[in-house]
């Protein structure tokens, strides 16, 4: 079978990994199909080569030898913020949640199928493509809402105290779908970018949970962030773009 290109420029995937035959099955799947990857044995390898570059998306293994993987993914939010899939071989809902928690974008459990691993790293990308188009063409970046302000560029919120919000790019990303379409609905599946979505995927739960919480937005009763039970979620305010 022939592999096609998921775009004309190829995405910039950066394969955190300690054991070599796993990090060489990945490399391999995803150059196979158009991406360019580069290969990191340790957490700080990682950290320096992204303040270099930005990779448009990081796998990390969180069994590393130098540092625990949950650290690498908070510092590449605070520092380089990216697309971040998770590959673990820890079978726990709880260190799922906390990676998604940190800003991860998805989680994927050793063993795991090439092709699995392929679908989600272009599913994470297509997010990303989705949320970013303004940019690209140079259009309005600068969201006002209910006081708030949002920089797209910067991946950062202006409290209507002064006070500043930064959100992992994972939840810029979201933020901007909902920012852009207000009072629309967007169904759990809109939001992950694929049609088929497992029942039990808390990923766009957790990232809008944690988007709640920074902005002030009442869990029990939000009223930016509004849960449409059955259908999904939709940004009840007004917004202004320049």
């Amino acid at each position: 079978m022939t592999a096609t290109r998921p775009e004309a420029s190829p995405s910039t995937i950066f394969v955190l990994e300690d054991e070599p035959e796993i990090a060489r099955l990945i490399c391999a799947s995803l150059t196979e199909y158009g991406f360019r990857c580069e290969h990191l044995a340790t957490g700080r390898q990682l950290l320096s080569r992204a303040r270099q570059q930005t990779p448009d998306l990081c796998i990390v293994d969180l069994g590393l030898p130098d540092m625990d993987g949950m650290q690498v993914v908070r510092e590449l939010q605070d520092g380089s913020p990216c697309a971040v899939l998770i590959l673990t071989g820890r079978n726990d809902v709880t260190d799922r949640v906390l990676g998604l928690e940190l800003g991860a974008d998805d989680y994927i459990v050793k063993p795991f199928e090439p092709r699995e691993l392929v679908a989600r790293v272009r599913s994470i990308l297509r997010r990303y493509q989705r949320s970013a188009p303004m940019e690209s063409v140079g259009e309005k970046t600068i969201a006002h809402f209910a006081g708030w302000i949002f920089d797209s560029g910067r991946h950062a919120m202006t409290a209507p105290d002064g006070r500043e919000v930064s959100l992992s790019a994972a939840e810029a990303s979201l933020l901007a779908v909902l920012l852009r379409r207000p009072n629309k609905i967007f169904s759990r599946e809109q939001l992950l970018g694929e049609r088929d979505v497992d029942p039990f995927d808390r990923s766009i739960d957790v990232r809008i949970s944690r988007l709640r919480r920074k902005l002030d937005d009442d869990p029990q009763n939000p009223k930016l962030i509004k849960t449409v039970y059955g259908a999904g979620y939709l940004f009840a305010a007004q917004v202004s773009w320049e």
